[in-house]
């Protein structure tokens, strides 16, 4: 929750959705090139779009103004949930990237080209996770998200982000596209 914080404490609402696999939800993830990782990723973004209509029957939730927030398996999720879910105006990728394999139907690369969401992604030089070359630049430069509207920030760091530059840069970010909080 550390990681999130700083996001409620600048007065915004978060949804931390439980995805199938995680928590009190966890079973064995399958392997990616089977019809099962398929069902399951299908089932992830199936979980994150319900949370996006949950949020827009709350009277105190501006379903307008909806952002994606990904860390490290989030932010690997961001390319295929970005293309899929129409109804955010920002995201911010943290310590993710992009890794195509799989499916055909589950592989990154045949998503990432949609995403049109203002995208913020930091990341770390050293991460032994998503690589700077082989997973992380080439997400950012496939971003269908017009060049004026994506910005990627490199710290000579591994997979975690320092975190005065993780809530500077986030915040701005939010307040830039969802505009400040009031």
């Amino acid at each position: 929750m550390a990681f999130l914080s700083f996001i409620v404490k600048d007065g915004r609402a978060v949804l931390y959705p439980v995805y199938k696999g995680t928590f009190e939800r966890r079973h064995e993830i399958p392997v990616y090139d089977t019809h099962q990782y398929t069902e399951y990723l299908i089932q992830v973004v199936k979980d994150f779009k319900r949370c996006i209509d949950y949020l827009e029957t709350r009277p105190d939730i501006d379903s307008k103004k909806l952002a994606y927030y990904g860390l490290s398996w989030g932010g690997r999720l961001g390319a295929t949930i970005l293309a899929i879910a129409e109804r955010l105006e920002a995201s911010v990728l943290v310590v993710g990237g992009m890794r195509g394999r799989g499916r055909p139907e589950v592989n990154p690369v045949n998503y990432v080209t949609r995403v049109k969401t203002p995208t913020l992604m930091l990341n770390g030089k050293y991460d032994m996770t998503f690589y700077y070359e082989t997973n992380v630049k080439p997400m950012f430069d496939l971003l269908g998200t017009p060049d004026e509207h994506k910005e990627l920030k490199l710290y000579e760091t591994d997979h975690f982000i320092p975190r005065n530059e993780l809530i500077k840069e986030t915040l701005a970010w939010l307040d830039r596209y969802l505009g400040p909080v009031k």
